[in-house]
């Protein structure tokens, strides 16, 4: 659940948060920012074929999971 007076991001801001270029590991899912920098299966901004400073949503179907791996990490933004 986003805070009340949560901060906004543009895909281009996102991307810097790939793990590559910043210390910062995030991902966006139907529009949410999560920060999972402290998960080690998201180590170097890879996680098996999904790449980190991206929307999410349409790679999910894919994966093994739900979408309920995201309660584990904190919530940065909103993506805009």
């Amino acid at each position: 659940m986003l805070p009340a007076h949560s901060a906004e991001f543009t895909r281009s801001q996102l991307a810097l948060r790939n793990g590559q270029d910043r210390d910062e590991i995030w991902c966006a899912y139907h529009g949410i920012i999560y920060d999972v920098s402290s998960s080690r299966l998201w180590r170097n901004g890879h996680h098996y074929e999904h790449w980190a400073g991206q929307d999410l949503t349409d790679e999910l179907p894919d994966a093994p999971h739900n979408d309920s791996v995201f309660g584990r990490f904190p919530v940065v933004g909103k993506l805009i």
